[in-house]
């Protein structure tokens, strides 16, 4: 089976929320075909990979497969929290970014619910 490397985004939109040192990055799949992929490949240990800069001390996932949703939450990410950061970004809002741009593999069969213009 034949299939395309395209970031996150063109499959799921996310949001970001913060609470002390803790973000937590919602990633919502566009159509409800592509939570099964995004289930297989957005796992704990692929996000903590992807915010290694970071170094996480626990990444958590939680299902919402009604919503075909998944919820992530980064343990000790946001440089002590809004109140100790030293960073521009001391809630953590641009995390969902650094999360929508993970590579992800889509078999051609479910590339036609992508969203967004094709890679170049």
């Amino acid at each position: 089976m034949s299939s395309a490397t395209v970031p996150l985004y063109r499959a799921a939109h996310g949001r970001t929320g913060d609470k002390g040192d803790r973000s937590n990055i919602s990633v919502i799949a566009w159509h409800p075909d592509l939570f099964p992929l995004l289930l297989e490949q957005i796992t704990p240990d692929a996000v903590a990979s992807q915010f290694r800069y970071r170094a996480p001390s626990r990444v958590q996932r939680f299902v919402l497969p009604r919503l075909h949703a998944m919820n992530f939450v980064l343990d000790a990410v946001l440089d002590g929290g809004v109140n100790d950061a030293l960073n521009l970004d001391t809630h953590g809002k641009s995390l969902s970014f650094l999360l929508l741009d993970m590579p992800i593999e889509v078999p051609d069969a479910l590339q036609h619910l992508l969203v967004g213009p094709p890679e170049s």
